[in-house]
């Protein structure tokens, strides 16, 4: 049995195709971030959180995590995933800027995406085991990075959405 909680970015997706979501993300990060400028790239939801730009970096660091993932998912009969915590890896953001994101993030996507445009119905159905979440499916990951983008471009959009 799957785990109710594999997935705490199900509530992002809204019931939206997630391989749908997935592709149009990096589309929707780029104009984001023309919009964002260098100034706005550098303002924050609220004291103590990410700047937009630690967002993005946010985002390619988990692109390469959920590479890593889907495809071990795949190779390996339940696989148990690695978890990492997100503010560790951040310490290092101050050294990207948003364009190096963006591009990471955007390569990796389309390299996924190529991986999912021939998989077979059936991959949707192997499991993984996430230390903190439980078991879940391939598919399930596919649901929690939609989501995870949903959120994160959310909160990029109010950020947008602030004054200069």
């Amino acid at each position: 049995m799957i785990s109710e909680t594999a997935n705490p970015y199900a509530k992002f997706l809204a019931g939206r195709d997630a391989v749908e979501v997935i592709a149009a993300t990096p589309n929707r990060l780029s104009d984001l971030t023309k919009k964002l400028g260098p100034k706005g790239l550098e303002r924050s939801l609220a004291p103590g959180k990410w700047p937009a730009r630690g967002i993005l970096c946010h985002l390619a660091d988990c692109e390469l995590v959920f590479a890593f993932r889907l495809r071990q998912t795949l190779a390996q009969p339940n696989h148990v995933m690695q978890p990492f915590d997100q503010d560790d890896w951040a310490r290092t953001y101050s050294n990207y800027t948003a364009d190096n994101a963006l591009e990471v993030f955007s390569s990796v996507r389309r390299w996924n995406l190529a991986l999912l445009k021939k998989l077979p119905e059936s991959a949707m159905a192997k499991t993984a085991s996430h230390p903190e979440r439980g078991q879940m499916t391939f598919k399930t990951i596919l649901e929690t990075m939609a989501g995870h983008d949903t959120n994160h471009i959310q909160q990029l959009e109010k950020i947008a959405g602030q004054p200069d």
